[in-house]
């Protein structure tokens, strides 16, 4: 996942037109490692004095049976003060949480491990339904693709929005995930079995603003209302009423953290009656005020450019 991320600091570079980021890999012992995949990359020794601008911590594939090794926790305890961010990704998470570096901090990790996080270190507060989360200098995100959102979201804290934008062309990713964002998809949780009521759902994530009733879905499917619904619910285990509100909160939420249209503007691309009636799904879906999911993006949104770090991981 470390070598993933790594591809963005590559095409900063290249963006940028100069080597502003300079990448290093680091294990305890040094020498050759292997990834999961058994994949060999060269490694730099934990020993000594080392100066390093940004630490990004991988995780491994299960973090309950394979706890992080003591040389590396009692280095980053060492490290942290010195370092002007540390990041784990994924499971990395586990690691600075180990090293207590995550205590009285907002984080977050994979959702199948978030649980887990908040039994074992209760003093940190375990937000698994994001993206990734800043809190300071410490970066914490949660499975796989997010470590690259939070790569991209490190090289716009750096270079500006520009680079960052240009780099997510380049690599074919959206521009960018929030933080704030869920982790989870509203149409691959409902995962519809078959074509007929994926494509229902397909047509109504294209017409949000509508009214979109049962009668409407079941006869673009050629169905009766009644055999869609049932279907519906037996196929995705909502029913059609609850699924739509689904998808309107999923696309309100990302017009609200991406956009700057106003609430009433987005509530009524989304299909809410008015801002108020957005604001009661929105609290009752997430138990937070869209206002505040705006504020916090703005927040991630408004830290220029830095010192020239030395990325390492």
């Amino acid at each position: 996942m470390t070598l993933a991320s790594q591809s963005v600091f590559e095409y900063a570079n290249l963006s940028a037109g100069e080597a502003y980021y300079r990448l290093e890999t680091f294990s305890p012992e040094g020498g050759e490692v292997r990834s999961s995949l058994n994949i060999p990359v060269g490694s730099r020794a934990l020993r000594g004095r080392i100066e390093i601008d940004t630490w990004i911590v991988a995780g491994v594939n299960d973090p309950l049976i394979d706890p992080p090794p003591p040389k590396i926790l009692a280095f980053l305890r060492k490290t942290a003060p010195r370092a002007r961010r540390i990041a784990g990704i994924c499971t990395g998470g586990f690691v600075l949480a180990a090293a207590g570096l995550l205590e009285q901090r907002r984080a977050t990790t994979h959702w199948f491990y978030g649980r887990e996080m908040q039994k074992r270190y209760p003093g940190i507060r375990v937000e698994d339904d994001r993206i990734y989360i800043v809190d300071g200098p410490i970066w914490t995100s949660a499975g796989m693709t997010a470590g690259l959102d939070l790569a991209l979201a490190m090289v716009e804290k750096d270079l500006g929005a520009a680079i960052a934008r240009s780099v997510a062309h380049k690599l074919v990713m959206h521009q960018r995930r929030a933080g704030g964002q869920s982790q989870h998809s509203e149409m691959l949780d409902l995962a519809p079995k078959s074509d007929r009521i994926q494509n229902a759902l397909n047509y109504a994530r294209q017409n949000l603003h509508s009214t979109l009733t049962v009668e409407e879905l079941a006869g673009r499917v050629h169905l009766s209302p009644r055999q869609f619904s049932r279907v519906f619910t037996l196929e995705t285990g909502q029913s059609p009423a609850k699924a739509i509100e689904g998808l309107r909160l999923e696309a309100a939420r990302l017009m609200i953290e991406q956009s700057r249209h106003p609430l009433d503007v987005i509530a009524r691309e989304t299909g809410f009656r008015d801002r108020r009636h957005l604001r009661e799904a929105f609290v009752r879906g997430f138990g937070i005020a869209p206002q505040a999911v705006r504020r916090e993006a703005r927040m991630e949104g408004t830290e220029g450019p830095g010192a020239t770090p030395a990325i390492s991981r």
